[in-house]
């Protein structure tokens, strides 16, 4: 096993926007909000901001480093992306037996009418995000993309149809497009 002396990735920060590090915490404030994120688990990888770069940079790395370079970077790119721009995942509505209907009330998506049953099936909603739907569309959006992902994932897993055949009951909520909001 080879380490590489020294691992660097540097992210790009935009006009518009602030990034603060403290330690491995970082925090990027843009024209949508601001987000805060704690990489403090990465032991041995160095966050440092240099002019409108940031610069993630580990010394003597074996592949779990590595690993957490990139990672790392990614993930602050992503926080850019989001209090620039942010994130946004629509999903179709699939039915063919039963109309469904879904609300918001709440931290919660309501599945009503999902395959006729009585009790309506439950999401969670994830951070501040904003949920809207419309006709057979619902849109997520919000400038952590974690949030949106995770509510996107939670309404996907609340119409899982279970003890039938999937080529019959095709029916259920399923993610279709995902990106930024512009």
């Amino acid at each position: 096993m080879t380490k590489a002396v020294h691992i660097v990735q540097e992210v790009d920060i935009p006009s518009g926007v602030s990034v603060e590090i403290e330690g491995l915490k970082v925090r990027v404030r843009g024209p949508k909000g601001q987000l805060e994120r704690d990489f403090s688990h990465a032991k041995g990888v160095l966050i440092r901001k240099e002019d409108s770069k940031v610069i993630v940079e580990a010394y003597f790395a074996d592949r779990r480093k590595k690993a957490l370079v990139g990672t790392i970077a990614a993930h602050i790119e992503n926080m850019i992306i989001g209090v620039t721009k942010g994130w946004r995942y629509k999903l179709k509505i699939i039915t063919t037996h039963f109309p469904a209907t879904v609300r918001v009330v709440g931290r919660e998506v309501l599945i009503e009418n999902f395959l006729g049953e009585k009790a309506p099936r439950r999401a969670k909603i994830v951070g501040d995000v904003k949920i809207t739907v419309k006709g057979r569309d619902i849109i997520i959006e919000g400038i952590d993309l974690e949030a949106v992902a995770q509510t996107a994932a939670n309404i996907e897993q609340a119409t899982k149809v279970k003890d039938k055949d999937r080529r019959v009951f095709v029916d259920g909520i399923y993610i279709y497009e995902r990106g930024t909001a512009e």
